[in-house]
């Protein structure tokens, strides 16, 4: 297998000595695959990865391409006054669009973007400025061919190195996140929808880079080019390369665009016909593709020619900066008559409980009970419709997720809440995601190494204390799923909380394992953090909790010592002589 960066050293090389080694025609190809990479990848990165399916990228091509032309045709402007101002504008109409598309969800997304892909093809063929559907000739050229031909493709590398520096990043694992579990990352501190922004801005601005080049490169501008079929086949390229991989575009662009340019004439001769043929044998080609490499190329061909080193963790970096946590036996968490149903369900009825600094509680109850929906109030996962929720003496009912993060409170899930394609390293440093500061723009720069070192190393240290270090670079999804609930408890660590809440914490976990928890559980006690737990074991729950607090049917059934409530007849008829 060959190294990563040997293959890109290999690749860059090509790419140098293509205009002296290969025909006038491929060198053609390989600018329109340049300028399809820099729309396809930001593809990559706003579908594939943030999981935002937009089939309107073309039309951010065609207005950076349609501005630089009248910049250039009509006001006699330089080109490169037209990049600025034909990214400026890409980057207001990106922003506005964001604003009112990356709100919806499901279905209504992707519809939305063709809407608008389609809305603004027919404004450049319709009005008389952009020269209608005859379009606008005579874009002056940037430079000569050979000049143009590096000044493409270096701004081609330039946004793949930069996108792949953006997600190995503390930016990039947020990112990373959206797609699939974007409740976990807002319960991290991540603003989901402003993350969301920022990578459809991206995604606009590679689609505008690409857009300038393309109408200085080919000297002509038409609406024919910025078309919903163009926004299909960008999205095509992401998919075939492997839309959640950064290289996939580069992939995906090179297949489609050497496939489609040579089944052109292959097909139709050896028919004997004329027609579109090669429109029905690429569909097929590429079907077959999909079903034999469902997640594109790029994860096949690294796992065949690709040999990645194993991420250095520098466990002597800076420490980062601790919560002062709260002094023993003070008002930590009150809970006052809180209430949530769902249609005609009462999840809670008026549940008041409150919690001191230093100590463990527990909060049981049978299945139903409504525990998990307890926790989603005091996180602001779910919105409280009565009462109120106070930490540390502030409300905190009514708060996104992130804020409520920010003041100290980290959890676990009751259902795994990892992204699975995640080493465990990358999975716990989420949750240190407060405690960094560099934004999307250093990370593209890779001017954030020294707070990503220590960032990883305290996730590291996390996984360390939770028994996982053996485990560390495994993907979360492969492992068992009592050690995914410790990945979960080291993620939380890495927030370093006031209060941590952990909910149904040794379920799966074997017995030395749970015996290894409680102790963890108990040191954690005795450095002064809070603990509110969820479980089901009541053997675990029993020699660890200082207090309990039992629910059934949304309501408070007992509160007390471990010994009182577990000699309660109701909480014995409820719950520990019931169905569990």
């Amino acid at each position: 297998m060959i190294p990563a960066r040997a293959l890109l050293g290999a690749f860059m090389v090509f790419i140098a000595a293509a205009p002296f080694i290969l025909p006038e025609f491929h060198v053609a190809l390989l600018n329109y695959i340049a300028l399809a990479t820099m729309v396809s990848l930001g593809l990559v990165l706003l579908t594939g990865v943030a999981g935002v399916m937009s089939f309107g990228q073309q039309v951010f091509a065609g207005i950076a391409a349609y501005a630089t032309a009248l910049i250039t045709t009509k006001y006699g402007g330089s080109p490169w006054i037209g990049l600025l101002l034909a990214l400026a504008l890409v980057a207001v109409v990106a922003l506005f669009l964001g604003a009112i598309t990356l709100r919806l969800s499901g279905h209504y997304l992707p519809i939305s973007t063709i809407a608008w892909g389609i809305a603004i093809y027919f404004m450049f063929g319709n009005l008389e400025l952009f020269g209608k559907y005859t379009g606008l000739p005579d874009v002056p050229r940037l430079a000569g061919p050979l000049a143009t031909y590096y000044v493409i493709w270096a701004a081609t590398l330039a946004l793949l190195l930069a996108s792949a520096n953006l997600l190995d990043s503390r930016a990039g694992r947020a990112i990373r996140a959206l797609r699939f579990r974007a409740v976990m990352a807002e319960s991290f501190g991540v603003d989901v929808l402003r993350l969301k922004n920022i990578v459809f801005l991206y995604a606009a601005l590679f689609a505008g880079l690409s857009g300038w080049l393309y109408a200085h490169y080919l000297r002509f501008v038409s609406p024919s080019a910025f078309n919903v079929n163009a926004g299909i086949d960008y999205l095509f390229m992401a998919v075939i390369g492997g839309a959640s991989h950064v290289w996939g575009a580069v992939i995906g662009a090179s297949i489609l665009i050497f496939l489609k340019e040579y089944l052109k004439g292959l097909v139709p001769s050896g028919l004997g016909a004329s027609g579109n043929y090669e429109i029905v044998v690429f569909g097929v080609l590429m079907m077959l593709l999909l079903h034999r490499a469902s997640g594109g190329l790029a994860p096949v061909l690294s796992r065949w020619t690709v040999r990645r080193g194993r991420r250095r963790i520098a466990l002597e970096a800076p420490t980062l900066p601790r919560r002062a946590q709260p002094g023993p036996g003070s008002a930590l968490l009150e809970v006052k008559k809180a209430a949530k149903r769902f249609g005609g369900l009462v999840a809670v009825r008026e549940l008041s409980f409150d919690m001191r600094a230093g100590e463990i509680l527990g909060l049981i109850g049978p299945n139903g009970a409504g525990k998990s929906t307890m926790f989603n109030l005091i996180t602001g996962v779910l919105p409280a419709e009565g009462g109120e929720i106070a930490f540390r003496g502030e409300r905190i009912d009514g708060l996104p997720p992130r804020e409520i993060a920010r003041r100290g409170i980290a959890r676990t899930f009751q259902h795994v809440n990892l992204v699975g394609t995640m080493t465990v390293l990358e999975n716990v440093a989420i949750g240190a995601h407060l405690r960094g500061g560099r934004g999307t723009l250093r990370a593209m720069l890779h001017a954030e190494r020294a707070e990503e070192a220590q960032l990883l190393a305290e996730a590291a240290r996390q996984v360390e204390r939770v028994g996982l270090s053996a485990q560390l670079h495994d993907a979360a999804g492969s492992l068992p799923l009592g050690q995914q609930r410790l990945v979960e408890i080291a993620r939380a660590l890495s927030a370093d909380p006031t209060l941590l809440l952990l909910d149904e914490p040794a379920a799966g976990l074997r017995y030395a394992e749970k015996q290894a928890l409680a102790a963890l559980l108990r040191r954690l006690r005795g450095e002064g953090m809070s603990i509110l737990l969820v479980e089901h074991d009541m053997e675990f729950v029993m020699g660890l909790v200082d207090r309990l607090v039992v629910m059934d049917f949304g309501e408070k059934l007992a509160e007390g010592l471990p010994g009182a409530v577990q000699a309660n007849p109701a909480v014995v008829e409820a719950y520990l002589g019931g169905v569990e």
